[in-house]
């Protein structure tokens, strides 16, 4: 068994084959297909966080209207940029959208990718510490953020409130219970991913990670959850670790998804450059008749390491016609991998 989710990159445009015109349709649409996908069996519905983008960006009013919604999918992204919050304010934003969800928040936060600006998180009010890289800014907002989820108090009461405080210091409200035991980590590097071990994040793998070994894509990812998963075990942490990777998947069962993916299916890896000094490595996509597209899965480590699938859709296409492609792996592709 495995759990299988969608990932939404959240585009709209004012492109004529578009049924995302505004952001309002994409934030509106975002909720109908978390509804519709949990309502075909759908585990999980999670999307991407950018800025300064025509593409969904701070996550949370998006996350508590879904969660008001649905009733059993998880809801979460993938991945929020560390580097643009601020860690106290992001506390009481996921306690609450955590709560209104009933405890369904599976959260990714990460330090960051390139972005639409430069140094984007400086128009949010935050600059570097003397000899600190993005990065490490990104991943110590992350330490202070997984603090102060445990709902350990630590702020001092005023002597004279407007109300009564309870006794001792004080944490941020509101508290949700057990969030603290679902944020994860989205690594692009096996240190990364060996860091997110030791501070207790499960793993999100996405369809690219920095190019360590010149192995193929899915071989490398492999190695990158293996070893994180020997970390949280050395790390003594409770509990089992869950990791997540994305893939673009689509199963060709009728004329339409031939017309849109049946060209698509690109079956080699790619290497491009994402950052200036690191070389990238680029997963395939897959698009196949789902005979075939079962064979080509069933040889991908990544995905048989991971416990959870994350979908990635073409939301600009609408609700229906991503739910008929979430739809047509349930039936077609899941069962025959053991997936469901």
């Amino acid at each position: 068994m495995k759990k299988i989710g969608f990932l939404s990159f959240g585009h709209w445009s004012k492109h004529p084959a578009y049924s995302t015109q505004t952001a309002s349709d994409t934030l509106l649409q975002s909720i109908d297909l978390a509804v519709a996908a949990e309502e075909i069996g759908i585990d999980g519905a999670y999307f991407r966080v950018h800025h300064f983008a025509n593409q969904l960006a701070s996550p949370f009013p998006l996350l508590s209207a879904i969660g008001a919604k649905t009733s059993k999918i998880e809801i979460g992204t993938g991945v929020i940029d560390m580097r643009y919050e601020n860690p106290l304010y992001m506390v009481e934003d996921a306690g609450a959208a955590d709560l209104i969800s009933r405890g369904r928040l599976q959260l990714g936060i990460s330090r960051g990718s390139p972005e639409q600006v430069i140094d984007g998180w400086r128009y949010f009010g935050y600059d570097l510490a003397e000899g600190e890289t993005d990065a490490d800014m990104g991943r110590q907002k992350a330490l202070e953020f997984l603090e102060k989820l445990t709902g350990t108090g630590f702020a001092e009461p005023n002597p004279y409130p407007m109300f009564p405080n309870p006794p001792g210091l004080l944490r941020l409200e509101p508290h949700s219970e057990g969030l603290r035991d679902r944020i994860w980590w989205g690594a692009a590097s096996n240190a990364t991913a060996v860091w997110a071990a030791q501070n207790r994040m499960h793993l999100q793998s996405s369809t690219l990670k920095y190019d360590e070994n010149g192995k193929p894509f899915h071989i490398q990812q492999a190695e990158q959850i293996r070893l994180y998963k020997e970390a949280w075990k050395a790390a003594g942490h409770p509990g089992e670790p869950r990791v997540s990777v994305s893939r673009s998947i689509f199963a060709l069962v009728d004329d339409l998804d031939r017309y849109y993916f049946g060209q698509e299916a690109d079956k080699t890896d790619k290497i491009g450059i994402i950052e200036s000094d690191k070389r990238t490595i680029f997963g395939r996509s897959y698009a196949a008749e789902p005979d075939q597209l079962v064979k080509e899965l069933a040889q991908d480590e990544a995905i048989q390491e991971a416990d959870t699938l994350l979908l990635t859709i073409p939301n600009t296409l609408g609700v229906d016609y991503n739910v008929h492609i979430l739809s047509a792996i349930l039936e077609h592709v899941a069962p025959e991998l053991g997936w469901r």
